[in-house]
């Protein structure tokens, strides 16, 4: 797509994202049923990853999921554009964020922000820049315009820190060193350098382990925060601190975390990221799934 026509299409979807919000809500969920007939390698994607691991749900279960996911990930993209230029007031009535206590003791100190890849990723880490400035991660888009306005919106608040994944872990540790909190998404397949193979949900996945890493060199305290959608918007949570992290055992480490994250898959699975291709690098010798 060129850059006139991605520019024309964010301020398309910001118009629409001034629409009452359950209207905005309707036109995802109408995208969302459209994005599964038509989006046929990511449906294929999302399927396979939910047979891997989910083998003992029946094909029905495992299709009304997919399904569902679209529904949800189609919302969220709509939704995206709110929380990039809507009000800080509008913001906060959409997304109601929750156990703050966890998160209070640690201000000004190390702390990582630990968010799986739920569709409401973004407007956590919005929310939360609400009531803290954050740095945060991000990879460059193909599109120079798509780049900018989603630096611009995940950043606008409180003098957020924004920093490239191909720059490395250092920029993440001077941001900890001085005390802004990281929020982190590290469960995607990024290859495998840096990663162990832990199960996730009994599947080998390569695992970055940049969180244990990080917690060991900065002593930051690890506090997850899993963003819900829900029919009328978003519940950010945040969870306990982890106690004992990282321990002497980087990959026992990084299988705790994947373990924390099937724990909240299993209470809302068709909001995980299952279009991603979660299980693409695998151990010498075993047969990639999505041929």
């Amino acid at each position: 797509m060129s850059e006139s026509l991605v520019r024309f299409a964010l301020l398309l979807m910001r118009a629409v994202s001034r629409l009452p919000y359950p209207v905005v809500r309707g036109l995802g969920g109408f995208a969302g049923s459209l994005a599964w007939v038509l989006a046929v390698p990511r449906r294929r994607v999302a399927r396979v990853n939910l047979r891997l691991c989910f083998p003992q749900w029946s094909e029905a279960q495992r299709r009304a999921v997919a399904r569902g996911h679209f529904r949800y990930f189609m919302r969220s993209f709509f939704d995206r554009f709110i929380f990039w230029y809507g009000a800080p007031e509008r913001i906060r009535r959409l997304c109601r964020l929750e156990g703050i206590e966890h998160f209070e003791p640690h201000r000004g100190r190390p702390v990582i922000v630990l968010a799986p890849h739920f569709v409401g990723l973004d407007a956590g880490g919005i929310r939360l820049s609400l009531e803290a400035q954050c740095a945060s991660m991000y990879a460059a888009q193909k599109s120079r315009a798509l780049t900018e306005a989603m630096t611009r919106g995940r950043m606008r608040f409180n003098d957020g820190r924004l920093l490239l994944r191909t720059e490395g872990l250092r920029p993440a540790v001077k941001a900890l060193r001085e005390g802004l909190p990281f929020y982190f998404l590290p469960d995607m397949d990024l290859g495998a350098r840096d990663a162990v193979f832990v199960p996730f949900f009994g599947v080998p996945a390569a695992t970055v382990t940049s969180v244990a890493r990080l917690a060991r060199i900065t002593g930051a305290v690890v506090v997850p925060l899993v963003t819900t959608m829900t029919d009328d918007g978003y519940v950010a949570r945040f969870y306990p601190p982890w106690q004992d992290f990282p321990g002497d055992d980087l990959a026992a480490a990084t299988r705790r975390m994947n373990a924390f994250i099937e724990e909240r898959v299993l209470e809302m699975p068709a909001q995980y990221l299952w279009s991603h291709k979660r299980f693409k690098t695998r151990p010498p010798g075993e047969a990639k799934p999505y041929r």
